[in-house]
């Protein structure tokens, strides 16, 4: 049976999808913009086994049973306060490919499906092209290295050319622009701002993932 390991880093998610509903929806969608976890996590293991899945977010009240329903799902929630989450992308970062150095060690001569929820791929290579070893690119190569199958779920204008490539040639590349109608969703405005209808999230057709 295939097993996925979920990665997800949903800061990077999150605030690259602001941009793409402004750019579908006009600049009112911003605010309103809403990640229908569910969803998502259907597109993430797309009908096959969990065995594993990490999730990092911040913890503003209101999402609290955001986070608990996840919970319930069998995700193992990390939650940073919001000023680690400015400019603290870097902790972020480690939660997550902490988590898969030790999936990729406790699994070793029997691996799985690394699905990784982001965009980010720096690190991987400095200004000159020299390779350092760091960041979530080179650490997919090191499961890949040892016989993961890949995945990268990210938006197509906030990911990381490098990464995107070498996942397209490797294993393989979801663009989450493609599911944007049921991977996110518009909240009700809040009070005092201009009425506008919301907007549900639709099924996702898991026929269009490649």
């Amino acid at each position: 049976m295939e097993r996925v390991f979920i990665y997800w880093d949903n800061s990077n998610i999150f605030i690259s999808a602001q941009q793409v509903a402004i750019d579908k929806e006009g600049e009112s969608a911003r605010a309103r913009m809403r990640i229908h976890f569910r969803n998502l996590l259907d597109l993430a293991c797309a009908g096959r086994e969990i065995e594993h899945a990490v999730a990092v977010g911040s913890i503003p009240p209101e999402l609290r049973h955001v986070w608990n329903r996840m919970e319930n799902e069998g995700v193992t929630v990390h939650l940073l306060e919001r000023g680690e989450m400015q400019g603290g992308e870097q902790g972020v970062d480690q939660v997550l490919q902490t988590a898969m150095l030790r999936d990729g060690y406790d699994y070793n001569g029997d691996p799985g499906i690394a699905v990784l929820l982001t965009g980010d791929g720096a690190g991987f290579t400095d200004g000159a092209g020299f390779t350092d070893g760091a960041g979530f690119h080179a650490d997919l190569e090191r499961m890949h290295n040892r016989g993961w199958r890949i995945e990268v779920l990210s938006w197509q204008h906030s990911c990381n050319r490098r990464m995107r490539e070498w996942a397209e040639q490797n294993g393989k590349f979801v663009a989450l622009d493609d599911f944007y109608d049921s991977v996110t969703f518009l909240e009700v405005p809040a009070p005092g701002r201009p009425i506008a209808d919301p907007r549900y999230a639709v099924p996702i057709d898991l026929a269009k993932r490649p």
